[in-house]
C-alpha cells in the first residue's frame, strides 16, 4: 500500500484471508471482531462511551462506497461521520453511508440518530444481516484534520435488511490503542 494516497485513490479493502502481512494479534482481534464495536468500547471505557456527530447529510458517495453498495458511480447517499469516544477521547472515527433510494424505502432514519450509536441500532435489529468484514489502511486525506495520520487500520462491513444496505467503516485511532494497552489484562 502506498505511503500516501491521494483523495482520488481508493484503498484495497481486504478480507482476513487476503490480508498480508497480518497485523499483530491484538489488532487482528479488534479488526475482525464480529460483535458490536459500541458494546466493546462501552466495556473498555467502563461505561464512559459517547458518540459525537461530525457530519451528517446528503453527499455524492465515494467510488469504493458505491462499489460496496452495488450502486452506480457518483450515487447520492446519506453520510454520517462521528467520533466514538471513551471518556471524551476520540477512539474511533466512523463513517456510515446508505443510498438515498434505499433509505427512502427502508425505514431507517439515519438523520434522527444524533448522538446515538448507529452500530448499536444495527445490532439490535435482527433483520439486518452483516456481510464479511474488510480492512485496509485508511487514506489520511479521508480523515478529519485533527486525527489525520498515515497507516491507521480501518474496517468496514455492509449491513443488509431487505432493500436497505448500510455501509459502516470504523477507523481505529491511536488513542484507542493507548486505552487498550492500559488495560490490566494487556500489560
Amino acid at each position: 500500500m502506498p505511503h500516501s494516497i491521494s483523495p482520488f485513490s481508493t484503498p484495497d479493502w481486504l478480507s482476513q484471508s487476503r490480508l498480508t502481512p497480518l497485523p499483530d494479534a491484538q489488532t487482528l482481534d479488534w479488526l475482525f471482531d464480529e460483535g458490536s464495536l459500541t458494546r466493546r468500547l462501552t466495556r473498555l471505557s467502563n461505561d464512559g462511551f459517547s458518540v459525537t456527530p461530525l457530519v451528517e447529510g446528503w453527499q455524492t458517495l465515494r467510488a469504493d462506497e458505491c462499489a460496496a453498495l452495488d450502486l452506480p458511480p457518483d450515487s447520492q447517499g446519506w453520510v454520517r461521520e462521528v467520533y466514538l469516544r471513551g471518556h471524551g477521547q476520540a477512539w474511533v472515527f466512523a463513517r456510515s453511508v446508505a443510498a438515498r433510494s434505499a433509505l427512502q424505502d427502508g425505514g431507517l432514519n439515519m438523520d434522527e440518530l444524533g448522538s446515538r450509536s448507529l452500530g448499536e441500532l444495527l445490532f439490535c435489529d435482527q433483520a439486518f444481516a452483516r456481510r464479511p468484514i474488510e480492512v485496509c489502511h485508511y487514506p489520511r486525506p479521508w480523515l478529519p484534520d485533527e486525527v489525520q495520520a498515515d497507516g491507521l487500520w480501518a474496517r468496514r462491513s455492509r449491513f443488509d435488511r431487505a432493500t436497505l444496505s448500510v455501509l459502516v467503516a470504523e477507523i481505529f485511532l491511536p488513542s484507542l490503542w493507548s486505552a487498550v494497552g492500559a488495560q490490566p489484562e494487556n500489560r
